[in-house]
């Protein structure tokens, strides 16, 4: 069977014996109970590679709210949210221009076709006649031109003109004797 010694491998140098003193490097003050430190009462038995916290540094609760990476982090994304808010807006705002214009452009080029269409009828020869009469109140020869203006009924026929009897050519002189007799009776009445 193999002893202690065995185990941690072949000791160099001869053995010392005890000399009941403390070791320098070692606490000369008692350990408190319950506290498990990782470490035995003598340095041999430590793990080699592995590091124990001094007994004076108290352990850090792991369930910390806040830490100092974890504070960090917040912090750099704030920064980065804030830096990328002015940008992101801008590009929204330019797909929702983009957007307006393409739907203002599809109600251009549908008011383009309709105008073209229009174009199109306008120019058969009966569809121009009739508008000209419609809209510019053009009277071919031989019609008659009827206008109701306010719905209101016209006494006698509306829209011939008596025809008066040609007197012939009138000098000037005659024309204006004429226009002055008819004021003075107008004048009368």
């Amino acid at each position: 069977m193999a002893g202690p010694s065995d185990r941690r491998g072949p000791r160099r140098g001869p053995r010392r014996a005890g000399t009941g003193r403390p070791l320098a490097h070692a606490a000369s003050r008692p350990l408190p109970t319950g506290r498990v430190t990782g470490a035995g009462s003598r340095p041999e038995a430590r793990r080699p590679g592995r590091r124990t916290r001094p007994a004076s540094t108290p352990a850090r609760p792991r369930n910390q709210l806040f830490t100092g990476r974890g504070v960090l982090l917040v912090g750099l994304v704030l920064l980065l949210a804030l830096t990328l808010a002015g940008p992101v807006q801008q590009y929204l705002a330019g797909r929702a221009e983009i957007a307006r214009l393409a739907a203002e452009g599809a109600e251009l080029d549908a008011r383009i076709a309709e105008q073209e269409a229009r174009l199109a009828e306008l120019r058969d020869p009966a569809v121009l006649a009739r508008e000209a009469r419609e809209r510019f109140f053009y009277v071919a020869e031989g019609d008659r031109l009827v206008r109701v203006v306010d719905e209101a009924e016209a006494e006698g026929d509306a829209g011939t003109v008596p025809e008066a009897a040609d007197p012939g050519p009138q000098t000037w002189y005659d024309a204006l004797m004429d226009s002055v007799a008819t004021a003075d009776d107008l004048g009368d009445e």
